[in-house]
């Protein structure tokens, strides 16, 4: 980044960075670079002498390239091996008093969506049956702010708890809103919180935090529930722009000097585009907050799609449904990626339009080696 700006940033607030956005950063900063290694290949024609270097990516979830590959890869995934039926998907939302608390509380990430899940699970189970649900936890609006919410997508049928028969599902928004806020109000209650100060700096013996929370409690949450579709492709392209890419896509930022970053982004309420201008530590500040933990699980599957039951009730779902087990995925490469988005093979020759051949793999500094150097390759100094 121009004048070292990320550096620069990282040894003004160190203190308060956390080890995964160092590493999700050292990650973006080497990706395609070949102190990661590379792999060469030779034109398969023994009269051209064309040879081609490519440099290994880093697959960091703050990488725009790896992201597109990773969103392809965990779409051609889903789309293996969902459930052919009605879907619904189901947004919940919470007021944004509660936003800023997450990041100082960071183990109720790990909580809310099993309440949001178990607020379709609860429904269900009174029908004794199990649906199949994906969830998607999102920690950032489209301007980058915070904003915590969950997307939730649900089979509209489910799997009766005698495993003979299935039964339809309907869920009213009004009482999916009851339930969740009730779910997240308890959860605030029930959990030693830890306060910011802009917030803490407002309680006293008269007003407390609890009286926040039984305030709260009774305003209305927006819960959205969207028409239901005959089958899953529209949730999971949706959902798989946002999961496994970074929170604002390249294609948004509209201009950076150096010193400021203006980006644009549409707004909900408008629905038009809108731009926003920050200095360039105030933009990193923005987008390195909703990186994750390393191994935090960003997707969850609950119902007939929990891991623990998965093998054994999604080919009795599928038998009902009337469809086959699927079969082998073949994942999407880079080469077919190139193919399908810009009509360009990377395996044939640039020079004389024959096949190119793997020849040899180089690998160099490991992720811990890299992160070992990260002030070098922040400033362009790693060999």
């Amino acid at each position: 980044m121009a004048n070292n700006a990320w550096y620069t940033f990282y040894e003004l607030h160190e203190s308060k960075i956390r080890e995964s956005i160092v590493i999700a950063v050292a990650k973006v900063l080497s990706c395609k670079n070949k102190i990661r290694g590379y792999k060469k290949y030779k034109c398969s024609n023994d009269l051209c002498d064309n040879i081609k270097i490519v440099p290994h990516t880093c697959k960091s979830k703050l990488c725009s390239s790896c992201g597109k590959k990773a969103t392809a890869i965990w779409i051609a995934k889903q789309n293996n091996i969902l459930p052919n039926t009605e879907w619904q998907h189901i947004t919940f939302t919470m007021p944004s008093e509660l936003w800023d608390l997450f990041w100082l509380n960071r183990d109720l990430l790990n909580q809310i969506t099993k309440l949001a899940a178990d607020c379709i699970m609860t429904l269900a189970s009174k029908l004794d049956v199990v649906p199949a649900i994906f969830t998607a936890l999102h920690t950032f609006g489209r301007d980058l702010k915070r904003n915590v919410h969950v997307h939730l997508s649900t089979t509209r049928i489910g799997l009766h708890t005698n495993l003979k028969r299935t039964k339809k599902l309907f869920f009213k928004q009004h009482s999916l809103m009851k339930m969740w806020k009730h779910r997240v109000i308890k959860l605030f209650k029930s959990c030693n919180i830890i306060l910011p100060y802009s917030l803490a700096s407002q309680f006293n013996n008269a007003y407390t935090f609890n009286d926040l929370l039984n305030s709260l409690y009774h305003k209305n949450w927006m819960v959205f529930c969207q028409k239901a579709s005959s089958n899953h492709y529209a949730n999971v392209n949706y959902l798989g722009r946002y999961i496994k890419r970074p929170p604002i896509a390249d294609s948004k930022l509209k201009h950076y000097d150096g010193n400021n970053v203006i980006f644009k982004y549409l707004d909900h309420k408008t629905n038009t585009y809108l731009e926003s201008s920050f200095s360039v530590f105030d933009f990193i500040a923005r987008l390195i907050q909703h990186i994750p933990d390393v191994n935090f699980r960003m997707i969850r599957y609950y119902g007939v799609l929990a891991n623990r039951v998965r093998s054994k009730l999604l080919p009795i779902l599928y038998r009902f449904l009337g469809q086959t087990e699927k079969c082998q995925l073949i994942l999407p490469s880079y080469s077919s990626l190139l193919i399908s988005n810009f009509k360009r093979n990377p395996m044939v020759c640039s020079i004389c339009n024959n096949h190119m051949i793997h020849v040899l793999t180089i690998y160099k500094n490991t992720s811990s080696h890299i992160l070992l150097g990260h002030h070098n390759l922040a400033v362009n100094t790693f060999h």
